[in-house]
């Protein structure tokens, strides 16, 4: 193992690290503390690590204080938590003026190593590093080993897909810093989302390539999911019947998922299933970072369990690789977007259900209030117009808001419920305005 941790360290050192694009996200880090770099596979995490390494050469930390590991490498299998230990001390060996100047370390999907918190919390308490950033893929067991092992020492910084303002200024669309947009941009923003309503943000399917290659990629993204972060790491044999969830809740993104129509649907297809698999693949897929759960809007306990919950996914372009053309619903990914813009400031999300029992697309609350938002392709249907415009005055009414709004695809317009004002902007906007509120300090 010392020859091969040697030979990797040696590689490191010899490596130049590829041009990136840069994410807007910032890495959390504080002296005596972990950053934890967490996300779905593909997001981008490696990259993300990639960058701040730059930061740090471009401060003057030499190569020689930085050390990357990806624990995924097969030269590495096997390795136990007892190997661990031989990491610092060949690279104090290779780089004996590190010990005392410290060392900056990246250790990528350090949760593929069985009880690897002990290692680190040792690495913590020696005081010999000036950095320490660990990176995984699944929230369960690097957020649960965390908050257990190493107790209240770690920052966790999520890492999405592209972002609609990283996605556009990939594109070459410059963001104005103010909120002034001219006919061109808003046009050229407008094509922008469309592109990334159908393509998604996952860095490796950008840029000139065919639909069919993306599709084929994305779809290879699901399988290393499904292989493993669920079959592999939780030991579901069941795989008929966590591949139909899968494709259900990708092909009906925001819709609300009840656990007994699946088993009732699942049996109708001569799939045996119980329920508690079906809430524990559902509990192992969202873990992955692929799907996200949203409750009802309620103070009591019960009402959030007993009603159904709504699933998103990470990223529409996902949908979009499975989905037949013909089923491909713009209007639910277009909430997927509205929800991920909400998930990346890291707000908590419900929906509502109104005493008339319309629904409220997100309930949540912010420092300008709270907020209830709804989701609509258009309004110009006056049919559609007046279920949306319904379901707001009624949650109004309940006081299960103060502020609201409509994101649409492209429409903007002002109106008023009662003495509230309802904001009705296009998605661009809307996606742009959320991120910036997601860099405020």
């Amino acid at each position: 193992m010392n020859e091969i941790l040697e030979q990797l360290i040696s590689e490191f050192q010899e490596r130049r690290l590829p041009g990136l694009q840069r994410r807007r996200t910032m890495l959390k880090a504080l002296p005596g503390k972990v950053s934890a770099v967490v996300g779905m596979r593909r997001t981008g995490k490696t990259w993300f690590c990639f960058q701040a390494i730059q930061d740090l050469e471009a401060a003057g930390i030499t190569r020689d204080r930085i050390l990357y590991l990806n624990f995924e490498d097969e030269r590495l299998l096997p390795l136990s938590v007892a190997d661990l230990r031989l990491i610092p001390e060949v690279f104090h060996r290779l780089f004996p003026e590190s010990h005392s100047r410290g060392v900056h370390f990246f250790f990528d999907e350090i949760q593929s190593i069985p009880k690897w918190e002990f290692f680190v919390r040792r690495l913590m308490d020696s005081g010999t590093y000036a950095q320490l950033t660990l990176t995984g893929s699944s929230a369960k067991l690097l957020s649960r080993e965390i908050a257990t092992g190493l107790r209240g020492r770690a920052l966790q910084t999520e890492i999405f897909p592209y972002s609609f303002m990283e996605f556009a200024v990939l594109r070459g669309i410059e963001i104005p810093s103010r909120p002034v947009f001219g006919s061109g941009l808003r046009a050229r923003l407008g094509g922008a989302f469309d592109a990334y309503l159908r393509q998604g943000g996952f860095p490796e399917v950008q840029g000139d390539m065919s639909d069919a290659l993306r599709r084929e990629i994305l779809q290879d993204y699901l399988n290393v999911v499904v292989l493993r972060d669920v079959v592999e790491r939780h030991g579901v044999t069941n795989i008929p019947a966590l591949r139909a969830m899968l494709r259900h809740l990708l092909q009906s993104p925001g819709g609300r998922f009840s656990v007994h129509r699946f088993m009732n649907s699942l049996k109708s297809q001569g799939i045996a299933c119980g329920k508690n698999l079906i809430h524990e693949c559902l509990a192992h897929l969202a873990e992955a970072y692929l799907f996200y759960p949203v409750e009802v809007h309620s103070r009591s306990v019960r009402q959030r369990q007993v009603n159904p919950r709504k699933v998103y996914t990470i990223d529409t372009g996902l949908s979009h690789a499975v989905s037949l053309e013909h089923a491909r619903d713009r209007g639910a990914a277009l909430e997927s977007c509205v929800f991920m813009s909400l998930r990346r400031r890291g707000l908590e999300i419900d929906y509502g259900i109104t005493t008339g029992g319309n629904e409220v697309d997100f309930v949540f609350e912010d420092d300008a209030g709270k907020w209830l938002v709804q989701s609509a392709w258009s309004l110009s249907d006056p049919a559609t117009r007046a279920r949306e415009v319904r379901a707001l005055e009624e949650a109004l009414d309940m006081g299960m808001g103060n502020r609201a709004a409509v994101v649409t695809a492209y429409e903007e317009e002002g109106f008023k419920i009662g003495r509230h004002q309802v904001r009705v902007v296009p998605a661009w906007r809307w996606l742009l305005e959320q991120e910036a509120e997601s860099l405020k300090p």
